[in-house]
């Protein structure tokens, strides 16, 4: 059986991040799903999906980390080609890739104790996101 459900968030740009566990638990449940695999995958070419803890410093830690690998301030040329300044967060986004795929056992994604699936938003302004999720199980 296959099953699929959409996110929407609104993000704020700049490798923001944001927890999205609670919302795929929610579309595992409503599949009704019990065994198989869930990908989580971000609809766009400037975001990434992946798992971290989700915490402040941790957070904090990434964005910096993604900041010093893929500089906002760099020069690039699809900036120059296109105008949008965000040719760093096409880097980003292609470096980290746009999904995840994991397990699904007893109607729950398998993850570790403070481990959570997260959205990252790399791009250079605020936006309207979307995240594509995909089950394939048994009930």
């Amino acid at each position: 059986m296959t099953y699929s459900d959409r996110i929407r968030l609104d993000t704020q740009g700049f490798s923001d991040i944001v927890d999205v566990t609670r919302e795929v638990n929610r579309i595992i449940a409503d599949s009704g799903l019990k065994s198989g695999i869930v990908t989580v995958s971000a609809v766009g070419s400037t975001a990434s999906v992946t798992t971290i803890e989700f915490e402040p410093a941790l957070v904090e830690d990434f964005r910096e980390k993604l900041q010093q690998l893929f500089p906002s301030t760099e020069r690039s040329r699809h900036s120059e080609t296109w105008g949008d300044d965000n040719g760093f967060s096409h880097m980003r986004a292609s470096f980290m890739g746009p999904a995840v795929t994991l397990p699904v056992s007893g109607g729950e994604p398998v993850l570790g104790t403070w481990q959570q699936i997260v959205f990252i938003d790399h791009d250079n302004r605020p936006r309207s996101r979307e995240i594509f999720v995909q089950l394939v199980g048994e009930p």
